[in-house]
């Protein structure tokens, strides 16, 4: 039961670091966005790929954590 634990606990670790550092880019290109059209539409693109990346990271760690737990 100890070794399940430790497996959610480094698990919702790295998911959590994910997110932070996915937070600390879209901030930064809120910030950049602001100064230029042709920036604007390429990090608008820029953001959706780091959402899309952000989503198939989740999704890897709770099949990892569900297969773990078979």
């Amino acid at each position: 039961m100890q070794n399940i634990l430790s497996v959610v606990k480094t698990k919702l670790g790295s998911l959590m670091w994910t997110f932070i550092i996915t937070g600390i880019v879209l901030v930064l290109l809120a910030v950049v966005s602001v100064w230029t059209d042709l920036l604007l539409r390429l990090l608008v693109g820029l953001a959706i790929l780091l959402v899309a990346f952000s989503l198939f990271s989740v999704a890897h760690k709770i099949h990892s954590i569900r297969k773990h737990l078979e």
